[in-house]
């Protein structure tokens, strides 16, 4: 939910393939939604998110939870008044945390302040994300079970009240799973010391793996470190993956930026966040206004700009008429350049179709959002393995065949 523009819907079924002693391997599955006829200026909305599925309780219940990078706290909706719900009173390993605990008074990145006492002296939290949704109920803790692994006393939020300024969507899940690097986060409190997906170009399906994806067939991955501030700033997230954007090529073209358009500035914004749940790649307005310069300049002949026209909000450059593989495959090949690692993007991955005769440029203006950020969707990680290593503080990318991982690992197919 703190993540922007995610059209791509994930579902991750319940059925885990265990490859070795130290990682879980689940399939992934992906589903295209129709957003409707296009118009001059469509608004930014989450009208899908990435979902895993996974079981929370004793006995355990199954539930759909959005899958977000982006945020800290986990959080199931409790109660019967929910359509997709789980009910704490059915679990005999629910356990509610009262105000004197220790979690309950740490200050957290979902928790600017600490979390207050309700009159029945339960901790209360009351969370909201950058689509205006909010949350809000008790913290507890519970037993979250992926496949045959049991992860006892995980804390997370039993919330007995949802706002959402697209509630149809958001009711096709039953809460979120947090996956950033807070202390609270699912991935922090169980110990995987690191997690990866791959998401296929192909079928539209894909792979995440919880722990070691040392796979003797992958190939080599190239890392970039994780970014961190030694003070904090006002605009700087300390919790996300946070990497450093070097510089852009245009096929084979660096563009003229300085280094210090790609580096935060006083008050923490400029950063560069990997960001699995959202869709689309957004750049700053310096370097988004000189990479959409070059793209049209080395695309003029064969891509003809349609003026005025702005998809969801955010991607104001767009190409009329019908786009042959001939032009898709004669597109110029983009290349995001960080410290170690390179993301290539070619072909259909730089043009997204809107319409029959309407496709637009996958990279958006950060400043349209608007958002301090350079953000690294995952449209432009299709095909790609990437590997979040938090024990060694680093992201990992390394080109892949990912319907082919798939069946390498045994996931059933589509």
């Amino acid at each position: 939910m703190a993540s922007v523009l995610p059209l791509l819907l994930f579902c991750l079924l319940l059925k885990a393939t265990s490859v070795s002693s130290q990682s879980l391997v689940l399939p992934l599955r992906t589903e295209k939604i129709q957003l409707g006829s296009p118009r001059n200026s469509l608004l930014i909305r989450y009208n899908v998110s990435l979902t895993v599925s996974l079981a929370v309780g004793t006995p355990p219940r199954k539930v759909s939870l959005v899958f977000d990078t982006g945020s800290e706290l986990s959080w199931v909706r409790c109660g019967k008044s929910f359509t997709a719900s789980f009910d704490p009173s059915l679990s005999s390993t629910y356990s509610r945390i009262p105000c004197s605990s220790q979690i309950c008074k740490t200050k957290t990145r979902d928790f600017p302040i600490p979390a207050s006492c309700a009159p029945d002296n339960l901790c209360h939290v009351q969370l909201s994300y950058a689509d205006a949704s909010t949350s809000e109920g008790t913290l507890a803790t519970e037993t979250f079970r992926i496949g045959g692994t049991h992860m006892p006393g995980t804390v997370f939020g039993c919330m007995d009240s949802t706002f959402s300024s697209h509630p149809e969507e958001d009711s096709k899940s039953a809460g979120l799973l947090g996956m950033n690097r807070g202390s609270s986060s699912f991935v922090s409190q169980t110990r995987f010391p690191k997690f990866s997906y791959c998401i296929s170009s192909h079928d539209f399906s894909g792979v995440l793996v919880f722990g070691n994806s040392s796979f003797p067939w992958l190939a080599p991955l190239n890392y970039t470190p994780l970014i961190q501030m030694s003070l904090p700033l006002p605009y700087f997230d300390r919790v996300a993956y946070s990497v450093q954007l070097v510089g852009i090529r245009v096929k084979e073209k660096l563009l003229p930026l300085p280094k210090s358009v790609f580096v935060p500035d006083h008050t923490g914004a400029g950063q560069t966040m990997v960001d699995s749940g959202t869709q689309f790649t957004f750049l700053l307005g310096p370097a988004y206004t000189a990479l959409r310069n070059e793209f049209v300049e080395q695309s003029r002949g064969f891509l003809k700009v349609l003026p005025g026209f702005v998809f969801e909000g955010a991607l104001d450059l767009c190409f009329s008429g019908s786009i042959s593989e001939t032009s898709v495959n004669n597109v110029p090949e983009v290349v995001l350049m960080f410290r170690g690692a390179e993301i290539s993007i070619s072909g259909e991955r730089l043009l997204y179709r809107v319409s029959d005769r309407i496709f637009c440029f996958t990279f958006g203006n950060s400043d349209l959002v608007p958002v301090e950020a350079y953000i690294i969707g995952h449209h432009h990680q299709r095909d790609t393995w990437v590997e979040y290593d938090l024990q060694n503080s680093r992201v990992g990318f390394g080109k892949a065949r990912c319907d082919l991982v798939g069946q390498r690992l045994g996931m059933p197919s589509k």
